[in-house]
């Protein structure tokens, strides 16, 4: 973490942080393929399932996401070369034991394009004698992005682009790119049938849904066209071409994404090997641990990231006042998914406008840390930012704060003042993590 030293500049500071860092930690690709799999001599055991590798020619590693780096050396850890090829998408370049490719994210790119063709290509290989492990974690909608026949992928660009603006949520944005997609909504998994599948997913949604998580490649699809075209209708998304061609599967002359009756599922299983929650209680312990009374708000914290965070000051208060719902000294977690919706040209993401609206409104005496645990907010180079009462403490302070938030220049603001929290791409992705710390015992 960049400026540690600054950031974290007393102890409940310093503590914040250490919050932070234990979560990411936890919820590390390493650490999640150590707690969920094990070899026992040719037995791969996957939580409660096991798999005779003897019973299978070829072992095949196919995934996308930004924890799929992470896993695939993980994989190849334990399997060496058991494993026998296989493809990823990443949004770095990485040396890894299989074939990668570097794609784009949040909007796809040629090569989010070039994944998702070359994975097909490999699942279409696949028979009945083939195990495929399949890393996926949150990035993986981007990251892997092959339109289906007759939609053009400049078409896919343009509608992920104004979805993400919107301020939808993920299982909105995720029923149009699934309805899109030659690849996401379960039709990998068709593609993979009869191979025996194993979906190692790293989760990045409320919830943890893994007809959500990379938009479900190996999951069936509980969405429907119809459902799609409401979420452009309900957004106000102006893309003709892919309305024309959810209009064509509400018409019924598209064929729908594969649903849980689908035979093509018989042979995949998925297993969520981290999560939010990994982070949150990885951050509970160790607040504990430092002589603190942590309180776990929730792991599935959504919606507008401004009006989420009056909520949280509003328990900082209440913890001062009243020493309800715990009393101080309180450490106080929570996860999930909060939106934006772009309204200005500035820079910033959700965990950034969660930070910058909650320092309007902080009492003294409480510290908010909060980040995208990928390490990236949003589009930016800050995974998010640590506040105080100070951070916003002047008449002047509160117009450019507010002018900031109405212009989606949060980082803009927060950046001036040294509180932006950066430290580059952490390997993993289960979304927001925050940490509240409220009075001291210092």
């Amino acid at each position: 973490m960049a400026d540690r030293e600054a950031l974290g500049r007393s102890p409940a500071h310093a503590l914040a942080l250490d919050c932070i860092d234990a979560g990411i930690d936890a919820a590390s690709p390493e650490r999640a393929v150590a707690a969920a799999l094990t070899l026992d001599g040719d037995i791969l055991h996957v939580a409660d399932d096991a798999y005779d590798l003897t019973d299978y020619d070829r072992v095949l590693v196919l995934g996308a996401g930004k924890a799929t780096a992470g896993l695939v050396g993980a994989l190849h850890d334990l399997l060496g070369d058991r494993i026998d090829g296989g493809c990823v998408a990443v949004p770095d370049p990485v040396d890894l034991p299989v074939e990668s490719v570097v794609a784009g994210h949040p909007t796809p790119d040629s090569g989010s394009h070039e994944a998702a063709t070359r994975i097909l290509a490999i699942a279409q290989d696949a028979d009945d004698r083939t195990l495929v492990l399949a890393p996926i974690s949150g990035g993986g909608s981007a990251l892997l992005a092959a339109p289906v026949d007759g939609l053009a992928f400049d078409a896919l660009r343009e509608v992920t682009d104004a979805l993400v603006a919107s301020g939808a949520s993920i299982d909105e944005i995720n029923a149009v790119r699934k309805h899109c997609s030659a690849i996401k909504g379960g039709r990998l998994a068709q593609a993979l049938a009869p191979a025996t599948v194993v979906g190692l997913l790293v989760s990045d949604v409320v919830g943890d849904d893994p007809a959500v998580v990379a938009s479900g490649p190996l999951t069936p699809d509980p969405t429907t066209y119809a459902d799609a075209r409401d979420v452009l209708d309900r957004y106000d998304i102006d893309v003709p071409a892919v309305r024309d061609h959810l209009n064509a599967g509400v018409r019924g002359e598209r064929e729908e994404t594969p649903n849980p009756g689908d035979e093509s599922f018989e042979t995949v299983t998925t297993h969520v090997i981290a999560s939010g929650r990994t982070a949150v209680d990885a951050a509970e312990t160790l607040a504990r641990d430092r002589g603190y009374t942590p309180l776990v708000l929730s792991t599935r914290i959504r919606g507008e990231a401004r009006e989420a965070a009056r909520t949280q000051v509003a328990v900082a208060e209440e913890i001062l006042d009243s020493g309800r719902p715990v009393e101080p000294p309180a450490v106080v977690l929570s996860g999930g998914e909060t939106t934006v919706t772009v309204r200005g040209d500035g820079t910033g993401g959700p965990n950034l406008e969660f930070a910058l609206a909650a320092a309007l409104e902080l009492p003294d005496e409480a510290i908010l840390a909060s980040v995208d645990t990928d390490g990236r907010d949003g589009s930016t180079d800050a995974a998010g930012a640590i506040v105080d009462s100070e951070t916003v403490a002047t008449a002047d302070d509160r117009r450019a704060a507010r002018a900031a938030l109405s212009r989606n220049d949060a980082l803009g603001y927060l950046r001036e003042r040294s509180v932006d929290i950066e430290g580059g791409p952490t390997g993993t992705n289960v979304n927001d993590l925050r940490v509240l710390i409220v009075g001291s015992d210092d």
